[in-house]
């Protein structure tokens, strides 16, 4: 095992979960403290990413041992290792009460954060129905936002254990596609880190800014870019069928299920690009011509991406 790399990716992963796990220990002490998270300090998005941050400090943790005892199934017991911790710290977050005036009184965190998620017209509308007749906000929760969070976090898990296992087991045939899965996680992280603060700049109108909309396009494609290099990487060894058709149709089918997430979160509608044809969903189908685009690049991004390293590799010498 390359142990300075692996030093450098977990050094990495610990200053990444730094306030992952500030939010996580607020949240945590509020409500050993006095059974619920007050609204006022409730910190946004602590889930998923609390969770992320915890399964990846305890498999990056692990994965030396991993590499050591069980060698070439480390990856996909530590990959299925993760995934379980991920999920059991989500539950055991969103079971958490809030309470406050901002949105409504006593919702779980997951109810919470499906109202911060779905802020249209709608939803806000229907808050302040609550509000007055009493009602929770639970009454209008759907966990089917939660799509959104885990397709998120699960590929987080993944790709950047990926790339911690093959810093640490650095195999020079494996650079290119190693440092494209590096590239393609560290810049989706970073649209992450930019949504929890910003949220893409939406305020709840179903037709957003133009700055949102090149924003929201960007994650989806990104997210779905990632998903391809990290199967691109799996794969690069294999046929140009695998290592580089295959990686762009799953880049693809992963902006896709970001697109039915967001379809099932808000009941059928999407977020809209802009005005005219090209923005306008075709028939009964939701998506619009954009939409479809956003899909198609984040293949054809994932493809080209994949033929040039391979490309440039396997080129013959002058």
């Amino acid at each position: 095992m390359k142990r300075t790399p692996y030093l450098i990716s977990l050094g990495a992963i610990l200053l990444l979960s730094s306030y992952p796990l500030w939010m996580g220990v607020k949240v945590l002490s509020a409500h050993l403290r006095a059974g619920y998270v007050d609204a006022a300090d409730y910190p946004k998005y602590v889930i998923p990413y609390t969770p992320i941050a915890l399964a990846l400090i305890v498999c990056a943790a692990l994965l030396p041992l991993a590499i050591k005892y069980i060698k070439k199934l480390a990856l996909p017991i530590t990959s299925a290792l993760g995934t379980g911790l991920f999920l059991l710290a989500e539950t055991a977050f969103e079971r958490v009460m809030v309470f406050g005036q901002t949105i409504v009184d006593g919702a779980d965190i997951g109810s919470w954060q499906f109202a911060l998620c779905m802020v249209t017209p709608e939803v806000q509308r229907t808050i302040e129905y609550q509000r007055t007749i009493g009602q929770e906000l639970s009454a209008r929760y759907s966990p089917a936002f939660k799509v959104h969070f885990y397709l998120i976090a699960i590929l987080i898990v993944l790709a950047v254990l990926g790339v911690i296992y093959g810093f640490a087991r650095l195999n020079y045939n494996k650079r290119k596609p190693l440092v494209l899965q590096t590239c393609a996680v560290a810049v989706f992280i970073g649209l992450c880190i930019f949504a929890c603060f910003t949220a893409f700049y939406r305020t709840g109108d179903l037709l957003i800014s133009p700055i949102s909309s090149w924003l929201m396009s960007l994650f989806f494609i990104v997210f779905g870019v990632t998903a391809g290099a990290y199967a691109g990487s799996l794969l690069y060894v294999r046929k140009p069928v695998l290592s580089r058709l295959l990686p762009a149709l799953i880049a693809m089918a992963t902006a896709a299920a970001m697109y039915l997430g967001e379809l099932m979160m808000m009941g059928g509608l999407l977020f809209r690009f802009g005005d005219g044809p090209f923005f306008a969903p075709i028939g009964v189908c939701p998506l619009a011509p954009i939409d479809f685009l956003v899909i198609a690049l984040s293949g054809a991004i994932t493809y080209a991406l994949l033929y040039l390293i391979r490309h440039k590799e396997l080129r013959p010498c002058p």
